[in-house]
Order: structure tokens, then sequence, then C-alpha cells
């Protein structure tokens, strides 16, 4: 089942199981038959958008994620995180 390149506005609103599942009929078209220049970009560029999702979920969960040290204080990962930053 080959749909082809979606347009910019109906490519933006898929949701990420629909972006796993091009990304993986553009792979297995690869394997069979290679694919076309257009084709290469959009697998580029629905690569990036999913590992950047990826990303963007870890960085969330890792910022609701506090310490707790053994002298009883609190502290955001979030907050540590920003530190580390500032110090580079």
């Amino acid at each position: 089942m080959e749909t082809g390149k979606p347009d910019k506005e109906w490519d933006s609103k898929m949701n990420m199981d629909e972006r796993i599942a091009r990304i993986n009929e553009l792979y297995h078209k690869s394997q069979r038959e290679g694919l076309t220049d257009t084709e290469k970009e959009e697998q580029a560029a629905l690569r990036q958008e999913y590992v950047a999702g990826i990303r963007a979920n870890l960085r969330g969960q890792l910022d609701n994620i506090v310490i707790e040290r053994p002298d009883g204080t609190i502290e955001k990962l979030s907050d540590k995180r920003k530190g580390n930053r500032q110090k580079k």
C-alpha cells in the first residue's frame, strides 16, 4: 500500500503512529526497489521529526523527576539540568 508523498498540510497533521508507519513503508520500499530523491527527503524529514519527538518526550519526563537528598532536601532534576547548561 503506497500512498505517495503526502502534501504539507496532511503531513503536518500526522500523529506519531502515522509517521512511524510512513517511515517503515519508505524503508521497505527502499529495500525492494529504491526511493526517489523526493522520497529520500521525506524519509529523512520524518526520521528527524520522530527523533525530535522522542527527545522532547524524554525531556518532559526528566523535568518531572525530583531527587530527595539524604538531608531531606528535594531538588527538581530540571533545575539541576538547567544549572549544568549554564556552566558549559
